[in-house]
């Protein structure tokens, strides 16, 4: 669908909660539109409200005259080259502020979306192929998205996701150990399991985790 969102369109847009993003009105139909756009997803628990997704978020913000609908997307995607969830330690990371907290939050709902539309039965409480295949990006997401801190540049004050020799865990690394309980908590409920372990030589404390089958 391509064209400039109609003037109700508009107002359902401008509409939306500033923060979660989720559509205050709008009919039915007006909602199935912005789907279709790429500037909506209705969410899959009960009562099934629609949010805005990132591209809905710049739109809300953007000049009207300025305005331009993204090209649809076929499935929700949790991350992409625009998008990528932190993982600690980046040099160059993007900002923290109302706007990556938006994001992310975005493309958390949108992997929940992802879960229930491509796992048997259309499960949500167990990470489907696109985490089984993205481990680090998949683990990250699901802590941004709970609200912890990645590290900076050095390495310290916050989460490290990093890869393992194991083909389907990642290591999780935290400045201490009440952190490091608080992201197993948080990974668990997300469908992953975790527990932690003592490297032989260097001593340090991290988690292993892996998305749970079942």
């Amino acid at each position: 669908m391509t064209g400039a969102l109609t003037a109700a369109q508009r107002r359902v847009v401008e509409g939306a909660d500033p923060v979660s993003g989720r559509l205050r009105s709008g009919t039915p139909a007006q909602c199935a539109a912005l789907v279709k756009r790429g500037l909506a997803f209705r969410h899959p628990r009960p009562p099934h409200d629609h949010f805005l997704t990132p591209a809905g978020h710049r739109l809300r913000e953007a000049p009207e005259a300025d305005a331009a609908p993204p090209a649809p997307a076929p499935a929700p995607v949790p991350a992409s080259d625009v998008f990528a969830a932190r993982i600690g330690g980046e040099e160059a990371a993007p900002a923290a502020g109302p706007a990556r907290l938006r994001e992310v939050r975005g493309a958390w709902q949108g992997l929940v979306e992802l879960r229930r539309m491509t796992n048997q039965g259309g499960a949500i409480d167990r990470p489907c192929g696109w985490e089984r295949t993205h481990l680090v990006r998949a683990a990250a997401l699901a802590l941004e998205a709970a609200g912890h801190h990645p590290a900076g540049p050095d390495g310290t004050d916050g989460y490290r996701v990093r890869t393992t020799a194991q083909p389907e865990a990642v290591a999780v690394y935290a400045p201490d150990a009440e952190t490091l309980g608080a992201c197993a908590a948080t990974l668990e409920r997300a469908g992953w399991q975790a527990g932690e372990y003592t490297e032989p030589r260097s001593r340090v404390r991290h988690l292993l985790a892996s998305p749970r089958r079942a």
